[in-house]
C-alpha cells in the first residue's frame, strides 16, 4: 500500500503550492494537479489515499473528478473545497463519496483536522502500514 500522500487539486497554482508547503512541514507528502483530469491521471500513476480538490476548475471539475476517482479508487478519501455556499452540491458530493466538503477560503487548521481525520480513515481502509508517515 502507499504512505500518507495527498494529492492537491486546484487550478490556482499558488493555492496548491502554498498548501503543499504547509502540509509537507507537518510530515505529509504532496502531489499537485491543476484540474480534475490531471488528478485522475496522477491517481493512475501514483497512490494517493487522500485528495483535496477544488470544485470549480476547467477541463474536468471537482464533481466530475470525484465521480471518476470514487469509482476507480473507492478507498481514497476526497475532501472538496468550494468558494460557493451550495448545500445541495455539498449533499450531492457526500452522496457520491466525498469524505468532506469545506468552504473557501478554508482555515488551514480546519483543513488539517479534516486531513488527519481522512488519514485515520485511510489507515482503517488500507491497513496500518498504508499511512505511516
Amino acid at each position: 500500500m502507499c504512505g500518507t500522500r495527498i494529492l492537491l487539486v486546484d487550478d490556482e497554482e499558488d493555492v496548491t503550492r502554498i498548501l503543499a508547503k504547509r502540509l509537507e512541514r507537518r510530515g505529509y507528502s504532496c502531489g499537485r494537479a491543476a484540474n480534475g483530469q490531471e488528478a485522475v491521471e496522477a491517481m493512475e500513476g501514483e497512490c494517493f489515499p487522500i485528495v483535496v480538490m477544488d470544485v470549480k476548475m476547467p477541463v474536468l471539475d471537482g464533481m466530475g473528478a470525484l465521480q471518476r476517482i470514487a469509482e476507480r479508487w473507492p478507498k481514497t478519501q476526497i475532501i472538496l473545497l468550494s468558494g460557493h455556499a451550495d448545500m445541495q452540491l455539498a449533499v450531492q458530493a457526500m452522496t457520491q463519496g466525498a469524505f468532506g466538503y469545506l468552504m473557501k477560503p478554508v482555515d488551514f487548521d480546519d483543513l488539517l483536522f479534516k486531513i488527519e481525520d481522512a488519514a485515520m480513515q485511510s489507515r482503517l481502509e488500507y491497513g496500518n502500514e498504508a499511512t505511516g508517515r
